[in-house]
């Protein structure tokens, strides 16, 4: 079966290889359980194999099969509690095969494609329809955060400490600050960036591939601040930062806070370094 590029990274693990091994015979059990003609894999994938695939009546829709991660294990839940409401609507799920069915955007375009103030207003608009109060099964985001805090000092360690000891104490302190004084908890997305939204008939833009947890709005804007798609240099971060902080009116001391916090958090993956999210942190801490 063809495997996308952007999946190679799973086969560097014997839970990534097995996980790839079983990929062919799910993908066919699940075209038969619901009647799927599925065409190739879309060549972008990097954190799940997904395929287009139309129901029997036609209908346009996307297969798409994750990779056992922890961040992305409540994505069909949180589709379900959207229920299309500014994201996919969520079809059919499989949660054995960590399978999803979801609907296909058209002509799924990526919101990058807009200019960057432009897109900036399109997530602002977007976000508030998001922000649900819901109970479980999300993680908290405190849980989570907690965990970041015991865990990127390890990480940055064993990584060979590629970068300056100041950027992981400013997000420890950051962590230390902000974990345990948050606003109202409602339903956030910690990957909603510029190429996560994506233009479709039935609005103009839906939001794809969440990754949820339950924390306070401001967290809820990070990615769209952090994220490259929209142009990678101190002032363009700073733009989105404001940008986005004042059209919904958000703490932005806070924003630049959580910000440091999941940049250093998401930088590293064993020996791989994400730069750009360090550059960010960077940036923020040097009073971008």
């Amino acid at each position: 079966m063809e495997i996308p590029a952007g999946l190679s990274w799973v086969r560097q693990t014997p839970e990534g290889r097995e996980w790839l091994a079983t990929l062919a015979r799910w993908r066919d059990e699940c075209a038969q359980q619901w009647s799927l003609r599925l065409g190739p894999p879309f060549p972008y994938a990097f954190a799940s194999l997904a395929m287009p695939a139309d129901l029997p009546d036609g209908t346009p829709a996307v297969l798409k099969l994750q990779y056992p991660d922890p961040d992305s294990r409540h994505e069909a839940d949180a589709l379900a509690h959207w229920d299309g409401e500014a994201a996919v609507r969520l079809l059919a799920h499989d949660p054995q095969r960590r399978a999803l069915l979801v609907e296909r955007c058209r002509p799924g375009s990526p919101l990058h494609e807009l200019p960057a103030d432009e897109a900036v207003d399109v997530v602002a608009g977007l976000l508030p329809r998001l922000w649900r109060r819901v109970a479980g099964p999300f993680i908290p985001l405190a849980e989570e955060a907690t965990g970041w805090r015991h865990r990127l000092p390890e990480k940055w360690d064993r990584a060979g400490r590629p970068y300056e000891r100041r950027l992981v104490d400013a997000a420890l302190d950051q962590l230390d600050r902000l974990v345990d004084s948050q606003g109202e908890q409602v339903l956030v997305n910690q990957d909603l960036h510029a190429g996560n939204v994506l233009r479709a008939t039935r609005e103009p833009w839906l939001v794809i591939d969440p990754k949820p947890l339950l924390g306070e709005r401001e967290f809820a804007v990070v990615p769209i601040v952090r994220g490259v798609e929209l142009g990678h240099s101190p002032e363009a971060v700073r733009r989105r930062l404001d940008r986005v902080t004042g059209a919904l009116g958000l703490d932005r001391d806070r924003v630049v806070g959580w910000t440091i916090a999941h940049c250093l958090a998401w930088s590293l993956d064993g020996d791989t370094v994400f730069t750009n999210q360090v550059e960010v942190a960077r940036w923020l801490v040097d009073g971008t």
